[in-house]
């Protein structure tokens, strides 16, 4: 029986985690998941098989694919869907979501293979009618899916220029149920997953991802202490 639940994760959430050391909190955390943990064929060559060749990345690497090998994280093809059918579906995703905005008359390039591989998986997996969030750290993947006229707004004032949208495509990309590194520290700590007990740990976990990478705000952040 398909477990009714999964979380996919692209390669800036592992990497927060990897560059935080928070991997036995992470495998605590799929352990009260009671679900999958997934990855694309796309994200484990970002994370996995290319930095394998770096010096720099090797360690991390390393440690994401043992991740992989205890079976923590695993592959699409563990549901049955194949790496090729993703591959079909991302390209078609990296065509829409690069052609959705226009400045200077010139395509606004918006995702890689990595995040748009995710999305292609979660639309598998929906309609499988297996639950499932997307945990990516990158602010472009999730604007681009709760708040697109918000992200035109943020590239206007970025690129100094006025921003064309296609907003025939925004629609495709509603729906997409997206976390952060943010929340899922936040989930440890809540459920006492993390070994350190000190009044200040919440804070200093909320701003060790940001500072590795996580789009959230000092603001965020005041608000999920609050919780």
């Amino acid at each position: 029986m398909n477990p009714q639940k999964a979380i996919i994760f692209d390669s800036s959430t592992l990497i927060s985690f990897a560059m935080n050391s928070l991997f036995e909190e992470f495998k605590r955390l799929k352990k009260i998941f009671n679900g999958k943990f997934l990855i694309t064929k796309e994200v484990k060559e970002e994370i996995i098989d290319k930095p394998l060749n770096i010096k720099r990345f090797e360690l991390e690497a390393l440690k994401i694919k043992q991740l992989l090998d205890e079976g923590i994280l695993e592959m699409p093809d563990s549901l049955g869907i194949k790496n090729d059918e993703i591959s079909r579906q991302t390209r078609d995703i990296i065509h829409i979501a690069n052609s959705t905005f226009k400045a200077r008359e010139e395509y606004v390039h918006m995702i890689d293979s990595g995040e748009a591989s995710c999305l292609a998986l979660s639309v598998m997996l929906s309609k499988k009618n297996i639950k499932n969030v997307i945990a990516a750290d990158e602010r472009t993947t999730r604007m681009l899916s709760e708040k697109p006229e918000n992200l035109q707004e943020l590239m206007q004032k970025k690129l100094h220029t006025k921003i064309n949208s296609k907003k025939e495509n925004f629609k495709f990309f509603k729906g997409f149920k997206i976390i952060r590194s943010a929340e899922l520290v936040y989930i440890a700590y809540k459920r006492g997953l993390i070994d350190i007990k000190n009044k200040n740990v919440l804070d200093a976990l909320l701003y060790a991802v940001k500072f590795k990478g996580c789009s959230i705000s000092d603001i965020e952040i005041e608000e999920i202490k609050r919780m």
